[in-house]
């Protein structure tokens, strides 16, 4: 079969598939405007950013780049605290963030920082999300039946929506709630587009749902204008660049977690510093336009998988076919009921209020108090703070675990060549007058100093004179393994350089094994005269308790 002819097959799919999710992306759009508290259009010039600019530059062939609810929670939190309740100043103050955040995504990619992501745990990225999709969910609840909150923190509001029940507006609340109950009604028929069902049954309704009361979404302008943005005052700058690369971390988290799972599940390559340059872009031009900020959501991307997608041409029939449906339906849009659009969000959110997320943290009995800190931190601080939050706190519990010194004492197993920790395997044996050490985590600033402080408790044990004679042959070497380290920084370096000082001044030899070429580079640069390089030679455990130094580089 010719390439032409197999691409043809591909284009139709990709055709199809822009066509099936424009009718899921446009709604979306503009249902998440309303969580940023932006106006309609905000989401839908995000939209076209997002399509066609990652479209053109990134690499994913199923990643949909728009608004996601993360990015418009977030949005909505920074320009309250900036813009209070001006809507001029909120949107403002919104463009100039979505700018920031794009330079921010350019100066990551140019600086090649595609790992970024990995600073978010897996833990805390799930925690967030589910916290994430309560805050919203719970934020989506006035639009759902009517009212008009002035709490905008979740307790509070909570209770403000208790408090006010009577002022509930049924017709909306009714509204709602059919619209909620259709929507995850026909998420059970995978081949039934839902929310544009769902979207089309509340525009046929509009016009008797307004004469009960029920908001419609109102007028969307739609200007192809742009201007640039006020820059902030000198003492705001800072704080503004520091939301911005917030929401960038939690944008490219987001977007990397999406794109690399239909990576893995397609067997393809991820350019991760590439798709910095494309949300980079993106973010800019929707800023630049007023719009919000985008990333690659997998709902929306697992969506356009589903639909068949095979290219990003999908993407960019869906960025045409949204353009044709504002141009020749926009009036019918903008009388979609606001009840409706909370309904499609809180359904949007719900798959991440699953408590199925945490279960194998508790299967495995890790990082549960991460995953948990999380949601009570998005849940109590907000969703910037919260996330900010949740991240120190998964490295401080990082650092906790690696500043906790853990020490092995090695002993060879009978009949073998093997060494391996004693307390696990009381049949090996120590070697007469060597204390073979290994330290289980690799050294650095937070534990060299309490490590090598346990290492000489454990020489000084074996050597302490009250002992009785045959309890113990004092030791005269002591082997240091090193495998655990890929690199010293200098308080490490140093740790070790007075530890071997220590030992000196006690007639004690020291040797260290298993040594990376990295560690074994850096010490014979030192030139520390406790440690001569025929100290570092030995590839393994036994070569050093035998003597007999390596050939060759460390591994």
């Amino acid at each position: 079969m010719s390439e032409a002819a197999a691409a043809a097959p591909s284009r139709s799919a990709d055709l199809l598939a822009g066509l099936s999710i424009a009718g899921l992306l446009l709604p979306e759009a503009v249902a998440y405007s309303s969580i940023a508290g932006l106006p309609p259009q905000a989401g839908v010039m995000a939209l076209f950013a997002g399509l066609v600019c990652y479209g053109a530059i990134g690499r994913s062939r199923y990643a949909i780049v728009s608004a996601t609810s993360s990015s418009a929670a977030v949005l909505a939190a920074a320009s309250v605290a900036i813009g209070g309740g001006d809507p001029l100043l909120r949107a403002a103050f919104a463009a100039l963030l979505v700018l920031m955040t794009g330079a921010c995504f350019l100066l990551a990619g140019a600086a090649r920082l595609g790992g970024i992501s990995n600073v978010i745990a897996k833990p805390v990225l799930r925690g967030y999300a589910f916290g994430l999709a309560l805050v919203i969910a719970v934020k989506q609840w006035p639009n759902l039946v009517g009212l008009s909150a002035k709490q905008s923190s979740l307790l509070p509001l909570i209770v403000e929506l208790l408090r006010r029940v009577r002022e509930w507006h049924w017709p909306s609340f009714g509204c709602g709630i059919a619209a909620l109950l259709l929507l995850f009604l026909l998420e059970r028929l995978r081949r039934l587009p839902g929310t544009l069902l769902v979207i089309v049954a509340g525009i046929a309704g509009s016009s008797w749902l307004a004469v009960h009361g029920v908001a419609l979404t109102g007028v969307i302008r739609l200007a192809l204008s742009w201007a640039a943005p006020a820059l902030p005052d000198r003492a705001q700058w800072l704080p503004d660049l520091e939301l911005a690369a917030a929401l960038m971390l939690i944008l490219y988290a987001e977007s990397y977690s999406s794109i690399r799972s239909f990576a893995l599940k397609h067997g393809e390559a991820v350019a991760a510093n590439r798709d910095l340059a494309a949300l980079g872009v993106a973010n800019v031009v929707s800023g630049l336009f007023h719009g919000m900020p985008v990333g690659a959501g997998y709902s929306a991307s697992s969506a356009n998988e589903a639909a068949g997608a095979q290219s990003r041409l999908a993407g960019l029939t869906a960025a045409a076919t949204v353009l044709v449906l504002v141009l020749t339906c926009l009036p019918w849009i903008e009388r979609i009921p606001v009840p409706v659009l909370a309904a499609i969000v809180i359904h949007a959110v719900s798959k991440s209020l699953s408590l199925d997320v945490f279960a194998p943290y508790l299967k495995w009995r890790r990082d549960r108090l991460v995953a948990l800190a999380a949601v009570v931190a998005v849940i109590a601080l907000g969703v910037l703070n919260g996330l900010l939050v949740a991240i120190g706190f998964s490295l401080a519990m990082l650092l906790r675990t690696l500043a906790t010194p853990r020490l092995s004492v090695l002993g060879r197993l009978a009949d073998s060549h093997d060494f391996v920790d004693i307390a696990r395997h009381p049949q090996a044996l120590p070697l007469a007058g060597t204390m073979i050490l290994r330290p289980e985590e690799p050294l650095f600033f937070a534990n060299a100093e309490p490590m090598l402080a346990l290492a000489r408790a454990r020489v000084l044990a074996q050597n302490d004179a009250r002992r009785p004679a045959a309890a113990a042959t004092p030791v005269t070497r002591v082997i240091l393994s090193l495998e655990e380290s890929p690199d010293l920084d200098s308080s490490a370096l140093e740790a070790l350089a007075d530890f071997a000082d220590w030992l000196q001044a006690r007639n004690i030899e020291l040797r260290v094994a298993r040594l990376k070429e990295a560690v074994r580079q850096l010490l014979m640069l030192a030139a520390l005269p406790q440690l001569p390089a025929a100290a570092l030679d030995y590839w393994s455990v036994e070569d050093a308790a035998s003597g007999s130094e390596a050939s060759g580089k460390a591994g």
